[in-house]
């Protein structure tokens, strides 16, 4: 018990902040300082966003922005990592707020949390390279067009109707909007986001958002705009951290909701950090760290009244095209957003929903790279196919579902195109040392099949139907070198295989079969039924010679005293020719 003890320990410990860590943010301190201000700039208009589109208010995503992005700055395991409430995650939490309230997205993300810290522990973190490409890019168009749809009613200057779905509640508030149309919020909501779109087009470097909606709020104080609702109210400072909202007796229905906020977030968290490797030279991020800091930073942000955060991949794209080369620029984005939260929240209240509507439209919009998705969809049918119905899934059902549906989908034509590399193919005998005449008495009683390829579950059955087909023969081989790999179903088939084919009289011998496989055929018996009475054979020679024997002792072929003069077994043993 204390080995167990001092193990979980030590891994606790190799996931925590050392020394190499503090040593690396002394390096360069203001150009990661002017990072973590450029991010801040960048982070602001998202948070909050973010926060009103979840459901708990732009508060909740101020909170969010600086306590996860701060607890994850000092304990992710990516140097460049800027973590934060995003659109993806606020796709989730919409239908929870919608079933549970506020509380129940706090308890949420306090459990989701706990998740990730486990999974850590757990050494989870390398599973998301076996995520394929279609999978990501269906999943994150699939989000674009959610957090679009989802500013719909913020956009038009519309209530949100009620529902949990996101089609369902832009369609309705089309209605609304049409039934008394007001172009004031509109026009702000498109203002904002051509600015963005067009001006980073022309200066990538300059934060165009924050301009934007500080336009925009100046705009709406003029007599003749005050109709554009204002995000309201903002507390001056975050609240003191409390365990009010949690519920005992509620934590078991919430525990699938927490699941799929882990699963997101670890996934989303994982991705964006390897987008910041992608983006520099000699920068490795360690999943497993990673997943422990986004689970300390949602265990944190809960205790002040945020939502569950994720790693963003904007704002670390942000961070790293600015120079960031340490965990003070993502550190001082935080801290920078804590003084606007303190100082500047009057201000910051009079920031008109639209504006903000248009900021999250930007961002949709360049959450979708063209390139990538026509390079996908262009490459095999089976990509488009799992790319677009990854997206649909995340626009029409659950995230969470969506990654599982695309991946199940993936790896199912995967296997299909794997099993499609099996080759059973009918090959001509060896001549061997035969003379015409011997050889085709041979090739109307014996047969062999080269296995080339894997022989696992879906590939195997269609071995059996063919293999089984062989009529009017007296011999099969079975000439095994070229099997890649076997699994027990493979194996299955291969011993029913024999068993029907000895059944009918027909010998089953085996040529090749290569030491690995010698495991996965015994357990299921099927190595015993391919060397019955000891018939394998190195090579497909020996085995043509055990078949010759058999045919000649069951009087198929004429024996060695029925042969011509001066033929034998052996070509060694045959007279020489005369001169």
């Amino acid at each position: 018990m204390s080995t167990a003890v001092s193990r979980g320990w030590a891994r606790i410990v190799s996931l925590l902040p050392g020394r190499a860590d503090l040593a690396e943010v002394r390096r360069d301190p203001r150009r990661n300082l002017l990072a973590g201000l450029t991010v801040a700039v960048v982070a602001l208009p998202l948070a909050l966003g973010f926060g009103v589109s979840s459901g708990l208010g732009a508060e909740a995503g101020l909170a969010t922005a600086v306590v996860a992005g701060a607890c994850a700055a000092v304990f992710g395991g990516s140097r460049l990592q800027v973590s934060g409430p995003t659109g993806a995650m606020t796709v989730v939490l919409v239908p929870i707020v919608a079933e549970y309230g506020p509380t129940g997205v706090l308890t949420v993300g306090l459990m989701a949390g706990v998740i990730l810290v486990a999974l850590a522990l757990l050494r989870a973190g390398r599973c998301t390279q076996y995520i394929p490409a279609p999978v990501v890019e269906g999943f994150t168009l699939g989000i674009a067009c959610v957090i679009g749809l989802q500013q719909i009613p913020n956009a038009l200057g519309v209530a949100a109707p009620e529902g949990d779905r996101v089609l369902v509640v832009a369609w309705r508030a089309v209605e609304a909007f049409a039934a008394s149309p007001d172009w004031t919020a509109a026009g702000f909501a498109v203002a904002v986001a051509a600015v963005m779109l067009v001006g980073a087009r022309i200066r990538p470097t300059v934060p165009f958002s924050i301009i934007a909606v500080a336009a925009a709020t100046a705009a709406a104080q003029l007599p003749l705009l005050d109709s554009v609702r204002p995000i309201g109210d903002l507390p001056a400072g975050l609240p003191a951290p409390s365990l009010s909202f949690l519920d005992p007796a509620a934590l078991g229905g919430l525990l699938t909701p927490a699941l799929a906020v882990a699963a997101l977030a670890a996934l989303e968290s994982l991705l964006s950090a390897s987008v910041a490797d992608g983006m520099t030279v000699g920068q490795r991020h360690d999943p497993d760290r990673e997943l422990f800091g986004q689970g300390l930073a949602n265990i944190a942000a809960p205790l002040f009244g945020g939502v569950p955060a994720t790693g963003a991949i904007a704002r670390t794209a942000v961070n790293v095209r600015t120079g960031a080369s340490s965990r003070l620029a993502a550190l001082s984005h935080a801290a920078v957003l804590a003084v606007i939260v303190f100082a500047a929240a009057p201000l910051v209240s009079r920031i008109p929903l639209a504006a903000l509507a248009g900021v999250l439209l930007a961002t949709a919009v360049r959450m979708v790279e063209v390139g990538s998705l026509r390079a996908i969809a262009g490459a095999t049918r089976s990509d488009a196919v799992v790319l677009v119905l990854t997206a649909a899934a995340t626009l029409v059902l659950d995230l969470v579902y969506a990654v599982v549906i695309g991946l199940a989908v993936a790896g199912g034509l995967a296997l299909r195109a794997v099993a499609r590399q099996a080759r059973f193919d009918r090959v001509p005998l060896d001549r061997g040392d035969h003379d015409a005449e011997e050889h085709a008495l041979l090739a109307e009683h014996i047969v062999a099949y080269r296995i080339d390829g894997p022989l696992f579950f879906a590939a195997a059955h269609r071995f059996l139907l063919e293999l089984t087909e062989a009529a009017d023969i007296r011999v099969v081989i079975l000439r095994m070198s070229r099997v890649s790999t076997v699994d027990a179903t493979g194996a299955l088939v291969l011993k029913d295989a024999a068993e029907k084919l000895r059944r009918r009289g027909i010998l089953v011998l085996a040529s090749g079969i290569r030491p690995e496989q010698r495991g996965v055929l015994a357990s299921v018996g099927a190595l015993e039924a391919l060397c019955a009475a000891g018939r394998e054979y190195a090579t497909t020679p020996d085995a043509i010679r055990a078949a010759r024997e058999h045919l000649e002792t069951h009087g198929v072929l004429p024996g060695p005293r029925e042969r011509p003069p001066g033929r034998t077994d052996d070509p060694a043993e045959s007279p020489a020719p005369s001169p």
